[in-house]
């Protein structure tokens, strides 16, 4: 079989080189004016989307239009609310890294999928020999082509309309949290909670279903009542984690010790819904 196969596959070359001297082009002008219109095409698509980028946008923030906004707010480097977001061409990646949890399958997200697809792509010349190049007889390739393009789709989608967790948001939210956790009576609870909320706090732990989890960060709901977990332990832990062993979460000691001791009396308080 295999002798067989090389044999075929050196008659396909032979015919191939002879089809090339009878009916081949040169590269001038015939591959150059191909090359010059695909060029071409590329070129009026950037500039019809950037036409309908500026056109569909207006001049405020809020105007977004169909592509995204003509001008954006000035960057803050001071603020501590600030959600970041890929380029819309990474949404897809974007996205695919939410379907995976931290940290037991994240890994499948950052780098299982990706690699596997740089693997099929190196592969797929020295896999497929063959030299028909028509895509209705490939039903292979063109159905793996057509997933590839709908998956893309799909999650790039999803990644432009996720929402994210905004601190204006989880303030709102900060009553019913207290009456879910039943510390709507205390005062330096309820201080504690929109501090939390307003600190971005809620970037990588999530609270009650609101909120993001990253980095390994744990959900915040019921952590009063894990044992020896009081109002002193959670001013300490949230000043300097670093001491608890934390070297991911950043050390809170500039919030000052009465907010400090408002975060960790919410904390203390956060047993679980009543």
């Amino acid at each position: 079989m295999a002798g067989r196969g090389l044999t075929e596959r050196r008659a396909q070359q032979k015919r191939y080189k002879e089809d090339v001297e009878r009916e081949g082009k040169a590269f001038f002008p015939h591959a150059m004016f191909h090359d010059t219109v695909m060029s071409l095409v590329v070129v009026c698509v950037i500039i019809g989307l950037a036409c309908v980028w500026y056109f569909t946008s207006g001049e405020e923030p809020e105007d977004v239009g169909w592509l995204g906004p003509r001008y954006t707010d000035e960057a803050d480097p001071g603020t501590t609310s600030f959600v970041p977001r890929p380029d819309w061409f990474f949404y897809f990646l974007f996205y695919l890294l939410r379907i995976f949890k931290w940290p037991e399958t994240v890994v499948l997200g950052t780098v299982g999928i990706p690699t596997i697809a740089l693997v099929l792509l190196l592969a797929l010349p020295f896999v497929d020999l063959r030299r028909e190049r028509r895509i209705l007889r490939r039903p292979v390739a063109l159905v793996a082509a057509i997933l590839t393009v709908i998956s893309m789709g799909v999650l790039t989608y999803k990644g432009a309309t996720a929402k994210e967790s905004l601190p204006a948001e989880n303030v709102l939210k900060v009553p019913e949290w207290a009456e879910k956790q039943g510390f709507a009576g205390d005062e330096q609870a309820l201080a504690g909670a929109k501090l939390f909320a307003q600190a971005g706090c809620q970037n990588c732990h999530t609270y009650l279903g609101t909120g993001i989890a990253n980095a390994g960060a744990p959900d915040l709901s019921e952590i009063g009542a894990e044992e020896g977990k009081d109002q002193d332990y959670f001013v300490r832990y949230v000043g300097n984690p670093a001491q608890f062993g934390n070297q991911v979460m950043p050390a809170f000691l500039g919030l000052g010790e009465e907010n400090l001791k408002a975060i960790g009396a919410f904390l203390a308080a956060s047993k679980g819904e009543k």
